[in-house]
């Protein structure tokens, strides 16, 4: 009673605050005054046109993220489910987003039927993948990394009908910005009647804690019980998604929190009081959040900065120390669990390396060639006598350097993944999924946006600070287990996406569009000044694994042998961890963010010879020059003259990859 009462009073002061905030300077008791009738037209506009609208999407997206997430933690059994760690959100934002830049339109239900049908197809494709059989951390990692593919598929969208996605990037973020009532009115009849059904079902729920067998013996319906829990769950996420885009992480912070609450509250242990409070937790999360938000940045400046910023970096923090607590669950395959190269590979390493160097070459020359315009090995050569004619100077000026970006960038991603593989023994580590990269985008674009006289070399220290701050707080978090290790790396990729699109939002037109466009991993407008960072990181980078291979081969093992052996384990760590955080910070001031390449290459140069890293790292080197290089190709000419950034191709293939990776660990 007491924690219900506290909930109530808080909302009461939040809705409060909330009213009298706005770009119009009218009070909360004008504002009561217009609402009780009094003739006063200016603030009964106010009112009804802006404030009400925000506060109702507040409370409805509130409510219905806290129902969806209890919703699926308890039919799942995981305290990590949400939309966002399921992939749910993504795909209903994917669905909702494709369908404006086809025309698609037809108002709030046609929105609200595609955003469901486009979570329903993520929550299926989870739930496929994990057989039924994962644990909760997997699960999440599965949802999570299939959210960063569907997240790439987005940008690609965005990028390739701005006309007809314009104002999208704002409302890709989580934003409570309404024209009127319209999308809340549309939904709210769906929302009560998905509420309705999702707390009739709480008594099933209850006796699922309990067990699939005993529910079963007790007369549950286990099977149709969980498909209807999951499809009144994605309604009620699309709900939210349809009026205020994804809100980043409140169906995983509210239900979470009172789960923790539970403990000692033990009435919030019935599934109907706990859904029923888990939405009330959302409301007051994202009204705090709004209100936090507003407050922070002015009437003016807050309205456009989108509520999902906040909550995500809340959320990603909570994500962070919620796995923690988590068993580790399979945390035990690491490297040396898994099939590591083929006997004819393991037999014949420098003829897979001769193979590797030939498809590499192969691809320099079809990049060089290939674009929006064919140019002739003739014309390469007249290029680099300088007699070339002037299309082909232009053409090959700024195709070059492009070519050379995506090699050295691919390469040095390559490296720093194989060096995070081995240190951490863990075959599902990445600069890309970790949130290394992203931390380093973090950094890059702070200096894009902010600082009005930027260099190049500017831009590559924020993007090393960044990076180095990642890696601190993956060493910390990586104490509890290589899968728990992924969960704080995928927090801290959220949390630093989100701080992004704050500095992208509040930047001036021109430095926006340049910092989205780079955020993808593109090489446009690359420079041979731009390269040499990359190659002074590379070759460093060639010189302690030179010398320091054989600590690598000892590293995958244990703590055990390389101490027998010799090793000083701490500094070898901060040494192959450090020339990780400077590889990727080169590579993303270069080229912007792209992620798994050091997942796929490092773990396709093992499957192909092994663990010995005096041949696994230069094949995974030409691997990852190869993949970025073939990425950047296919951006340039799948769609020309209309072009994708190299980092969006890459996820495309990462992201199905990454997800055999973790079927394969689970087989293991």
């Amino acid at each position: 009673l007491l924690v219900a009462l506290a909930v109530g009073a808080w909302l009461v002061v939040a809705v409060a605050a909330h009213l009298a905030q706005g770009t119009a300077e009218v009070d909360v008791a004008t504002l009561l005054a217009a609402a009780t009738g009094q003739d006063l037209p200016q603030a009964s506009a106010v009112l009804l046109e802006s404030r009400l609208p925000r506060l109702a999407a507040a409370l409805v997206v509130g409510g219905a993220l806290g129902l969806s997430g209890a919703a699926m933690q308890s039919v799942s059994r995981n305290p990590l489910a949400s939309p966002d760690t399921t992939g749910v959100a993504a795909g209903a934002h994917l669905a909702m987003t494709a369908a404006a830049a086809l025309g698609l339109g037809g108002g709030p239900l046609a929105g609200l039927a595609t955003a469901s049908a486009g979570g329903l197809a993520a929550a299926a494709l989870v739930i496929g993948l994990s057989g039924g059989a994962l644990s909760p951390v997997r699960l999440v990692l599965a949802g999570s990394v299939l959210a960063l593919g569907l997240a790439a598929v987005t940008s690609a969208v965005l990028l390739l009908f701005p006309w007809e996605t314009q104002g999208l990037y704002a409302w890709g973020a989580g934003s409570l910005s309404q024209n009127g009532m319209g999308a809340i009115t549309a939904v709210a009849p769906v929302l009560a009647v998905a509420t309705a059904l999702l707390l009739l079902l709480g008594r099933r729920l209850d006796l699922l804690q309990l067990g699939e067998d005993q529910a079963s013996a007790l007369g549950v319906p286990v099977g149709s019980t969980r498909r209807a829990t999951v499809v009144l769950a994605v309604v009620l996420a699309a709900c939210a998604v349809t009026v205020a885009g994804p809100v980043g992480f409140v169906g995983l912070c509210a239900p979470a929190l009172l789960r923790l609450l539970a403990r000692r509250v033990r009435v919030l242990r019935r599934q109907r009081v706990l859904l029923a409070a888990s939405g009330g937790a959302g409301v007051a999360l994202v009204l705090s959040a709004d209100v936090v938000l507003r407050a922070a940045f002015g009437p003016v400046s807050g309205v456009t900065v989108p509520t999902g910023v906040l909550t995500s970096v809340i959320g990603a923090a909570f994500l962070v120390l919620l796995a923690q607590r988590l068993p580790g669950g399979g945390d035990g395959e690491s490297l040396a669990g898994l099939r590591a190269g083929t006997r004819w590979g393991r037999a014949h390493p420098g003829l897979v390396l001769g193979a590797a160097g030939a498809v590499l070459v192969a691809v320099v020359v079809a990049g060089v060639l290939l674009g929006d315009s064919l140019v002739l090995l003739g014309d390469v050569a007249n290029w680099l006598r300088g007699v070339a004619a002037p299309r082909v100077e232009v053409i090959l000026g700024s195709r070059v350097p492009r070519v050379g970006a995506a090699l050295l960038a691919g390469a040095c991603l390559a490296l720093a993944g194989a060096a995070v593989q081995a240190v951490t023994r863990n075959p599902l580590a990445d600069p890309g999924i970790l949130g290394v990269s992203a931390s380093a985008g973090l950094g890059a674009v702070a200096v894009i946006t902010l600082v009005p006289l930027r260099s190049d070399g500017l831009v590559l220290a924020g993007a090393g600070v960044g990076a180095a701050l990642a890696a601190v707080v993956l060493l910390v978090a990586g104490r509890g287990g290589q899968l728990r290790t992924v969960l704080a790396g995928i927090g801290t990729a959220a949390a630093a996406a989100a701080l992004t699109t704050l500095l992208i939002l509040r930047t001036d037109p021109w430095s926006q569009t340049t910092a989205i466009t780079w955020l993808g991993g593109s090489t446009y407008g690359a420079t041979v000044g731009q390269l040499v960072p990359m190659a002074l990181a590379l070759a460093g980078g060639a010189v302690v694994w030179a010398r320091t291979h054989r600590d690598l081969d000892l590293l995958q093992l244990d703590d055990t042998t390389p101490h027998v052996l010799g090793v000083d384990l701490p500094r070898a760590r901060l040494l192959h961890v450090g020339t990780a955080v400077v590889l990727t910070a080169a590579a993303t001031a270069g080229v912007g963010v792209i992620a798994f390449v050091g997942l796929v290459a490092p773990h396709a140069a093992r499957l192909l010879v092994g663990k010995r890293h005096d041949v696994l790292v230069p094949l995974a080197v030409l691997l990852g020059a190869a993949l970025v290089a073939v990425g950047d190709l296919v951006g340039r000419t799948a769609l020309a003259p209309a072009q994708l950034p190299a980092g969006l191709v890459v996820s495309l293939v990462g992201t199905p990859y990454f997800l055999w990776l973790l079927r394969r660990m689970r087989a293991a």
